[in-house]
């Protein structure tokens, strides 16, 4: 069954928007290219935000992206980079994309947030504002 998996970030200062920015494309290109991997998307949204949205066919192919490459070669600085950190994951029967709308849903719904290291306020009360899709 498909996995699907959701994140959340909120980039607490420029400087290090500027380095998240810089390890996208890299990011990006290995998922692409990851085993599992059946879909897959960005959202750039306001406040320096970043949500992703992916599908997998199943936890394990996600885990083995997730930890390797560029990819859980960026993941330990995110502690320090963010202010803001969610994350969603759950089963579904087919491997078609979430609507960002139901990405947000299933964030404050069922998502945790991760460990940052300078959590903002509505980071500590779990409070994630819906993403700004055109």
């Amino acid at each position: 069954m498909p996995f699907v998996s959701i994140t959340r970030l909120r980039i607490r200062s420029r400087d290090y928007v500027d380095l998240f920015a810089a390890a996208l494309p890299g990011v990006y290109a290995q998922a692409a290219e990851a085993p599992g991997n059946l879909g897959m998307d960005l959202l750039a949204d306001a406040n320096d935000t970043f949500w992703t949205k992916s599908v997998w066919t199943d936890r394990d192919a996600m885990r083995g992206y997730m930890t390797s490459g560029d990819h859980g070669d960026v993941m330990p600085h995110l502690r320090d980079w963010c202010d803001e950190a969610h994350v969603a994951h759950w089963d579904q029967e087919g491997d078609e994309l979430p609507t960002w709308e139901e990405a947000h849903r299933r964030i404050v719904a069922d998502g945790r947030t991760s460990t940052v290291a300078h959590p903002s306020p509505d980071h500590a009360i779990r409070t994630v504002a819906a993403p700004v899709v055109d």
